[in-house]
């Protein structure tokens, strides 16, 4: 395996991780702001870098049963939220593929 390098970001609006700022994702790869995480609020997302994947695991959750996998920070390790791999429910399969950060753990960059 070789040495895993982060990707700067470079648009007008950046969030970042709020323990170390390592760049998450853009303003403009927002596809929702109506959701809910462990802490609080939280922003669905077309496509987030600098993070790794646990492994899928099965949650029940307020919209349904889902496949998920948590996401961490590639630089500090923070969990900063969870990626949806499959939605049960047809109503919810908009959200495969897509990324969930927690506002409450993330950071303006810039």
């Amino acid at each position: 395996m070789g040495l895993a390098y982060n990707i700067y970001l470079n648009d007008s609006r950046i969030y970042g991780c709020k323990v170390c700022n390592t760049h998450l994702s853009n303003y403009t790869d927002i596809i929702s702001r109506q959701f809910r995480g462990q802490h609080g609020k939280a922003y669905l997302f077309d496509k987030v870098v600098n993070v790794t994947e646990a492994k899928p695991e099965n949650r029940s959750m307020t919209t349904g049963e889902h496949t998920v996998r948590d996401i961490h920070c590639r630089h500090c390790g923070t969990c900063v939220g969870w990626k949806y791999d499959h939605a049960y429910e047809q109503s919810e399969k908009y959200k495969e593929g897509k990324y969930i950060l927690e506002v409450e753990l993330l950071v303006h960059v810039k």
